[in-house]
């Protein structure tokens, strides 16, 4: 019998689940955008990914609602491409979702060193695996109703962190050395807005996980597009909001290589020792965990997905008495844990390894977000019947805009980041061999016909 899902969740929960995934993006990662590019340079590249998960998410929402699937993008490219399709998009989805959160959980232990300096962050890291691990494993459903909770009190932190600075924020502070490399807008400048991509798409990541609980939700054809929707333009604001007013707080060079630029943001306005400053340092945490918790809800569902049609060990499938895929989330604990102990003999590119598993996490994001759209092209042409309670508003062009935009930010991530670009081959080449070699797992597993379109 084919393990299955329970409908639980509503609007509001996915709303939850979709700007929980990212907004820990808000709280840290971005600011290493800023020593790339300068601030007004990021500023353009962060305009440029708003304007590409915009037009994403409306083209995405098309594919979430009419295929309704635990393995997000692995269905819609297996419908629309085949077995070699889907196992693109699985594999470049579980890159991304797998090497976010040990990024994450480095930045929550990096949050509680500020508070507790005398606390190693790694072991925080690990501890904060072991217990939200605990928590997805225990239902989805509490799960969501602790992903909606700190993900409102996440967006209330951000919006009092834009207050309590707002009235020290200068312009003048803002745009000093705003273009990295110039004094002025010249080549060095465009090549850092290039080069900074990585960083403007984490204030993004994985808003589109929430795809992965589409088995979970309830009318998903009219909770899917209002959880979406809404999410995508809370998080733009949130974006820019953020970024111009820890930018304006004082030099945003101090800012720009560390893990927890908003709590020294606002130390540069209210002073170290603040009620406010201690406030951020405590309730920021809700941020970082709104996303690590949600992103572990997201992996968990792709290793389900993936193992359930056959392209992993069939055991990765099973679902605890609670119905949540406990050896699932396991699986991406492991590896996170393992790369959080890494942390202090790997160096990649020059990069901290917060910065290299960001990197990596988006070259997954962006081969998926590449397929999620060319799959939605296809499946236009090829299964003009299938039901669509949500298209994509003005079909062609905002696909095609969300695609081009993939497209380029994938080119510049190759040739900024050669190293990681190659790893990030490796690890998609050994989930192709494991594939050729697997057919028999494929073969034998019961039929799906939401992934073979009947």
């Amino acid at each position: 019998m084919t393990a299955t899902l329970k409908p639980t969740l509503g609007t509001l929960h996915l709303w939850g689940i979709a700007t929980g995934l990212v907004i820990s993006g808000e709280y840290f990662g971005w600011s290493y955008g800023w020593g790339v590019a300068g601030t007004l340079g990021f500023l353009l590249t962060t305009l440029l990914i708003a304007t590409m998960y915009s037009c994403f998410i409306f083209s995405f929402t098309e594919l979430t609602t009419a295929i309704p699937h635990a393995g997000g993008p692995f269905a819609y490219s297996r419908r629309a491409f085949g077995e070699t399709g889907g196992l693109i998009a699985g594999m470049a989805t579980l890159v991304e979702f797998v090497f976010a959160p040990p990024a994450i959980a480095m930045a929550i232990g990096a949050y509680l060193n500020v508070q507790y300096p005398q606390l190693n962050p790694k072991y925080a890291a690990v501890a904060a695996y072991l217990m939200f691990m605990t928590l997805n494993i225990l239902g989805v459903r509490l799960a969501a109703m602790f992903e909606l909770v700190v993900t409102i009190l996440a967006v209330l932190e951000l919006l009092v962190f834009m207050g309590v600075v707002a009235p020290g924020f200068s312009l003048a502070n803002f745009t000093a050395h705003g273009w990295a490399g110039s004094d002025h807008f010249g080549l060095p400048a465009v090549s850092g807005i290039f080069a900074a991509i990585p960083f403007a798409i984490w204030f993004f990541l994985a808003i589109e996980g929430a795809a992965m609980a589409a088995e979970e939700a309830k009318d998903p054809a009219r909770t899917i597009p209002r959880a979406y929707i809404s999410g995508i333009l809370t998080l733009v604001v949130l974006a820019i909001g953020v970024m111009l007013m820890a930018g304006g707080a004082g030099d945003w060079r101090t800012l720009s290589g560390i893990n927890d630029p908003l709590p020294q943001a606002m130390k540069m306005i209210v002073g170290e020792h603040s009620r406010w400053m201690h406030m951020l340092v405590w309730i920021g945490l809700f941020g970082l965990i709104a996303s690590f918790h949600g992103i572990i809800l997201g992996y968990s569902r792709q290793f389900f997905a993936l193992a359930r049609a056959g392209y992993l060990p069939a055991g990765l499938a099973k679902l605890s008495r609670f119905q949540t895929p406990h050896r699932a989330i396991i699986a991406g604990g492991v590896i996170g844990i393992i790369a959080i102990l890494s942390d202090n003999w790997i160096q990649l590119q020059g990069m901290s390894l917060t910065a290299a598993m960001i990197t990596l996490a988006v070259f997954g994001a962006i081969v998926m977000y590449i397929m999620s759209m060319l799959s939605l092209f296809r499946l236009r042409r090829t299964a003009p019947q299938m039901v669509r309670s949500f298209r994509a508003p003005g079909y062609p062009l905002v696909p095609a805009i969300a695609l081009l935009l993939a497209v380029i930010c994938l080119l510049a991530m190759l040739w900024f980041n050669p190293l990681l670009a190659a790893i990030f081959g490796g690890l998609m080449a050994a989930g192709y061999l494991w594939f050729l070699l697997t057919k028999n797992l494929r073969d034998s597993v019961p039929h799906d016909a939401m992934l073979q379109g009947e």
